[in-house]
């Protein structure tokens, strides 16, 4: 199976970029919870706590909600899942160091905190949103968000994730798929470039398809999606000698 991305892109004037843009701030809350327990144990008892103990001790973090504060559970699991991919490759940045010293410019660093203020990206498998008639359907606290997936049109396509990435002024998403690993025709290595604005209307799209759509329900937000929440750990500054 061969993996593609379709991408598309959000504008702030979307009227579902505040509640992703939120949820994305929410994935970086959590990112640097679970990093801060790795780091204060590898420091202070030379041990590496792998995905499942952090996991385990977010989610019974009685004191701090952040693990609960995301939009599902297994969206906070993603989260982790990449966190401990950035340990896994910052030990073997350390390990390649000991042994090829020339080619780092120094000792490779623990993995930073994210800005105070910033955000993380949302991953969300095929599991939490389902492909169903050609339209990704979001998890119910997503509030009727909705994608019409370009990639749908080629009926050996299989959907695997859905990423949601701050960039800019913007929210990138980017839809994951397989396709059985065979010859090509030329247009089938573009990626789908769309714009969406408040109105739905689409800037840009395969050559071939129908055009893509995002919705999301108009209605009222709850206090839990919209409101902003600080992080209550170390901020990108933030370092360990």
């Amino acid at each position: 199976m061969m993996k593609r991305v379709e991408h598309h892109r959000l504008k702030p004037s979307s009227p579902c970029y505040a509640m992703l843009r939120e949820f994305c701030h929410r994935s970086k809350n959590l990112y640097n919870h679970g990093n801060f327990l790795i780091r204060q144990t590898f420091i202070e008892d030379g041990k590496w706590l792998r995905y499942g103990e952090v996991d385990r001790l977010l989610k019974a973090d009685a004191e701090y909600p952040d693990y609960r504060e995301m939009p599902t559970a297994q969206t906070a699991q993603q989260t982790l899942r990449i966190l401990d991919k950035n340990w896994t490759s910052f030990f073997a940045a350390i390990k390649d160091w000991k042994v090829h010293p020339e080619k780092y410019k120094g000792r490779p660093k623990l993995p930073k905190y994210k800005p105070k203020d910033g955000y993380f990206p949302l991953v969300l498998t095929n599991q939490n949103c389902k492909l169903k008639d050609g339209v990704i359907r979001f998890p119910r606290v997503f509030q009727g968000f909705t994608v019409k997936a370009i990639f749908a049109s080629q009926p050996e396509a299989v959907f695997k994730q859905a990423r949601i990435i701050p960039h800019g002024g913007e929210i990138n998403l980017e839809l994951v798929y397989e396709i059985p690993d065979v010859e090509e025709k030329a247009d089938n290595g573009k990626y789908a470039a769309i714009d969406i604005g408040v109105d739905n209307t689409i800037s840009r799209h395969w050559p071939g398809t129908q055009a893509s759509d995002l919705s999301c329900s108009r209605g009222r937000r709850s206090s839990r999606s919209t409101s902003t929440t600080t992080s209550r750990w170390p901020s990108a500054g933030a370092s360990v000698s």
